[in-house]
């Protein structure tokens, strides 16, 4: 049985289109998120995008999804007083499409205790630092301002600390003399594309397991 992920994204979608990708769903391939049709052959893991979630309709990562046949929402949360409110009204769309895991790709709200709880060790998010360094917005300048050698990026489990929970893996990559924040984020977010599915991945393969410390 395929691992059902949904995604939920603010913006361009690229580590979604990366995921689609590794699950053989990029668009004009056979197989949709809901019917549960086998991927193709270019899939390299075991696992189905069987939602994606915006908080903006304006988010290019939507169209990424139609284009790939996969189910989409939007919840726009200008429309809800807090951030309780909003994420209940989240949960209730997400476990219509009954996630094993819940994938942040660029989903740029900070989310309630109650909502990480609720999906305590199957809630993953993708840094682009290599934590603990650079927790927060603006981590390729600060990276170049403290004049570091290494800079990258790190998936990690979602805990209530914001980008503090367990890190599960970091891809590396040099900076160079050269670089702008512009250009160091480049080479972040190609190896954000294959460090994201490589997780998922393990997930999938059943070699990557949530373990509680409390």
């Amino acid at each position: 049985m395929s691992l059902r992920l949904v995604v939920l994204i603010s913006g361009s979608g690229s580590n979604l289109q990366a995921i689609l990708e590794a699950c053989g769903q990029a668009a004009g391939r056979p197989g949709d998120g809901q019917t549960g049709e086998p991927a193709d052959s270019s899939a390299t893991m075991d696992a189905r995008v069987v939602g994606v979630l915006s908080n903006r309709d304006d988010a290019y990562g939507l169209t990424r999804a139609r284009q790939a046949g996969v189910d989409t929402a939007v919840l726009a949360h200008t429309g809800y007083p807090d951030r309780e409110s909003f994420d209940a009204a989240m949960a209730e769309i997400i476990d219509r499409w009954q996630p094993d895991v819940v994938v942040l790709a660029g989903f740029m709200r900070i989310l309630s205790a109650s909502f990480v709880s609720r999906y305590q060790g199957r809630l993953l998010n993708i840094h682009p630092s290599l934590l603990p360094k650079y927790k927060g917005l603006h981590t390729h300048q600060r990276a170049l301002d403290a004049g570091d050698l290494e800079h990258g990026c790190s998936v990690h489990f979602v805990t209530p600390e914001l980008d503090g929970g367990p890190v599960i893996a970091q891809a590396v990559v040099d900076v160079r003399p050269e670089d702008t924040a512009a250009t160091l984020a480049d080479r972040v977010h190609a190896a954000e594309h294959r460090l994201y599915p490589a997780v998922l991945g393990w997930l999938a393969d059943g070699r990557l397991r949530y373990r509680d410390e409390k």
